[in-house]
């Protein structure tokens, strides 16, 4: 009988287009993490009885080293998605509960579905710029509704190097909101 481990690597979609592709069996999957986060979040979407599949993404340069990327693809994938993200982000939640175990070093695991963490944070960054810009100009604070620590990061790494404005963080746990201040010169 072939141990979970085994039957995950297996279970990983085969790499499609060699170099840059995602994890399949050919590429031997060893890390503990990435094997109990895959492993849960497959389990996850059979549970709920999903038409969807989970693979485990290559490292794209783009994140950092400890980070462990899952994509979900698939005709139901925009149920996994939820209002907002709030499923996807429930998920990821659970997945990194599920996967860090002490004494081991905690990767950061990002959980995205049809690519929607990337097409939110991108139009999350656009609004920030367009928002900075105007702020700017009218020297008026903008404050942002409430959001995620992960959306809150995208409008401060969006406006970092943006002239006329700085950014803040206020409030406390799910109220916590951004606020755009202008800069005086």
């Amino acid at each position: 009988m072939a141990s979970e481990r085994e039957k995950l690597v297996s279970d990983v979609v085969e790499r499609e287009g060699g170099e840059g592709g995602p994890a399949g069996p050919s590429d031997e999957v060893t890390d503990p993490q990435a094997l109990r986060a895959l492993g849960f979040v497959q389990m996850l979407i059979e549970k709920m009885e999903m038409d969807a599949e989970v693979t485990l993404a290559p490292d794209d340069g783009e994140g950092s080293a400890d980070e462990i990327r899952l994509e979900i693809e698939g005709p139901d994938a925009g149920r996994i998605i939820g209002k907002r993200g709030s499923v996807l982000e429930a998920i990821q939640y659970l997945t990194t509960r599920v996967a860090h175990k002490p004494g081991e070093p905690r990767k950061h695991i990002a959980v995205d579905a049809e690519g929607y963490r990337a097409r939110h944070e991108d139009q999350l960054a656009e609004m920030a710029k367009k928002l900075a810009r105007r702020v700017a100009k009218e020297g008026k604070v903008i404050t942002f509704d409430p959001m995620t620590a992960r959306d809150r990061r995208v409008v401060h790494m969006a406006l970092k190097d943006i002239t006329g404005v700085r950014t803040e963080s206020h409030g406390e746990g799910p109220d916590r909101r951004v606020q755009i201040i202008p800069v005086k010169n």
